[in-house]
């Protein structure tokens, strides 16, 4: 499938860099009928000045030598592209050059991904320009969505990433994510390479376009007695322009200096790590037990699209490399009841989880009426997925929504049911726990999960963030109120939460009517109530999701300070 500009018209001096251009295009099943003869001939025609690949100018590695440990030292030590010199390649340089703004807001998307790709990239041997390939995808941005229905820092198109192993349905789209459409690039990559003997600038136009419109380009210079180098070619507008920007931005990066362009240091480790979950989990819940605020977290965790981790999996987080300990010591704390909200999932996984049951279920697709003040990014939030995905389960390209207009809510159904159940151990002990809390009102439960010390923590701000006394977060540490925390130390925190609406005279129950714009965090953080107990106080609420003039019951403590 060739693929269309995304936003041709990008405007950079306001910060919205989304230089999101393209998504992959299908690869022919036939290789290429090119031999090393003609692969050789190729610029025999050319007017371009083309220098081989083991003969790179020096200029390229100047940046290396004042960023040494960094990635960019990394980067360039795999660069191996030709150095080209070409008009397009100058335009392209000074376009960049007059937003570093946007330089410097590309290098800050890029952080967190750079050391992954690069690793792909030695894994492939592929050249190290190629790692800079999402900022003329993507502009590094992991959930980027393209009018031909490309998506991810690699803009792969749905059949494209089909292809590649890339999973796509309900519930989490491979495009998106970071671990494996980058895998996936990589090895297309490295593909298009050998069906074009190991040209590159052709391999990454028919990335842009599809092979078999290079293909047919060079055939129609075959013909002609013509170079069929890249330069030489008549391929799209887009495509002409996207090799050239590719190697404008490896170059700036290769000159940064020379260019006074300022690069941020991003060290050369991980960022992240991949961490086996096992099965579902909640994502919100997952960036709390990673202590990482959730859009950061989402930011390595794109693929989902909806609240928690897919049903049938994968089972797999990007976390934060620095909070892998912390986050597997609570994830192992975490009881299996509290690992995701089974109201997401249908009757099938749920069951999984539950007795045998017997039902019968009618299902109808749910749908959304478009009311005024609607935006696509509020109905997505009150229905638990992505923007994104609502566009695309409804096809609406560009075309902008309007009061009235229906729309459907992938994933989601509205269903009845009648279940004859029988009930299992858990749900046994939970009646039997019940009973005795309306025995014994006051009773309480605790969980406890792990905090591991930051720079510059005490007692007193890590009681403050976790909203529990100094003195109780002392006790459960064995430690005294003026203990110094090293670095790395790792706390218990235990989280008090009442089970019932309490008799004592600390708890009060507030009716709260959902306003616009928020969102159960903020709720929760509003009232300083844990967000698990929001979401269970107010389940049958939920079922439909959040949205404006819904009501919900918060139940608060009075005794905690605001």
């Amino acid at each position: 499938m060739k693929r269309v500009n995304f936003n041709r018209s990008i405007n950079f001096l306001l910060l919205s860099i989304s230089l999101i251009i393209t998504g992959c295009s299908n690869a022919p099943k036939e290789r290429l009928g090119l031999d090393q003869a003609d692969a050789s001939k190729r610029s025999a025609n050319s007017d371009y000045d083309y220098q081989a690949s083991n003969a790179l100018s020096k200029h390229k590695f100047k940046t290396a030598l004042t960023h040494q440990g960094t990635v960019w030292e990394r980067l360039l030590s795999l660069y191996s592209l030709p150095d080209v010199k070409h008009p397009r390649i100058d335009r392209a340089v000074s376009w960049y050059l007059e937003h570093p703004a946007a330089l410097a807001i590309l290098q800050q998307r890029a952080e967190p991904y750079l050391h992954h790709i690069l690793d792909e990239v030695e894994a492939n041997n592929i050249p190290g320009e190629l790692a800079l390939l999402p900022v003329v995808e993507s502009a590094f941005v992991p959930n980027a969505y393209s009018k031909a229905d490309a998506s991810g820092l690699w803009q792969f198109v749905p059949a494209t990433g089909k292809e590649f192993g890339l999973q796509q349905n309900d519930w989490y789209d491979g495009r998106r994510d970071v671990y494996a459409s980058t895998k996936a690039a990589a090895v297309y990559l490295r593909q298009l390479n050998d069906n074009f003997d190991g040209d590159w600038l052709l391999a990454l136009a028919s990335y842009n376009c599809g092979q078999g419109r290079v293909k047919k380009s060079i055939e129609k210079n075959e013909d002609l007695s013509l170079a069929t180098d890249f330069w030489s070619l008549d391929l799209p507008e887009e495509t002409e322009d996207y090799v050239p920007r590719l190697l404008a931005i490896a170059k700036i990066f290769a000159n940064a200096d020379e260019y006074k362009i300022q690069l941020q240091h991003i060290p050369n480790r991980p960022y992240f790590e991949v961490v086996d979950i096992k099965s579902p989990l909640d994502l919100h819940k997952a960036a709390q037990l990673a202590n990482t605020p959730l859009h950061k977290f989402l930011k390595l965790n794109p693929g989902f699209n909806r609240a928690s981790t897919a049903p049938q999996g994968p089972h797999r987080l990007l976390v934060p490399v620095d909070q892998v300990q912390t986050f597997k010591d609570n994830l192992a704390m975490l009881p299996d009841s509290e690992r995701v909200d089974l109201r997401q999932y249908d009757e099938k996984v749920a069951s999984n989880r539950l007795a045998p049951v017997n039902k019968e279920v009618i299902k109808v697709p749910l749908q959304y009426t478009v009311k005024s003040g609607d935006t696509l990014t509020s109905i997505a939030t009150k229905n638990h997925i992505t923007p994104t995905l609502l566009v695309s389960s409804n096809h609406l390209g560009k075309a902008a929504i309007r009061a009235g207009m229906k729309l459907l809510i992938p994933g989601q159904e509205k269903f009845t049911y009648v279940a004859i159940t029988t009930p299992t151990q858990t749900q046994t002990q939970a009646q039997v726990q019940n009973k005795s809390n309306t025995n014994n009102p006051k009773i309480k439960s605790v969980s406890s999960q792990v905090y591991a010390v930051k720079k510059g923590d005490t007692i007193q701000t890590v009681a403050k963030h976790f909203s529990v006394a100094p003195q109780e977060l002392a006790s459960w540490n064995n430690l005294t109120l003026k203990a110094a925390l090293s670095l790395g130390q790792k706390l218990t925190i235990k989280s008090v939460i009442p089970q019932l609406a309490s008799t004592a005279s600390s708890m009060h129950l507030i009716n709260y009517k959902v306003g616009e714009g928020d969102t159960l965090i903020k709720i929760a953080k509003k009232f300083n109530v844990p967000l698990a107990d929001l979401q269970k106080n107010n389940a049958s609420s939920l079922v439909k999701g959040l949205h404006p003039g819904l009501k919900l019951k918060v139940l608060v403590d009075s005794s905690q300070s605001s």
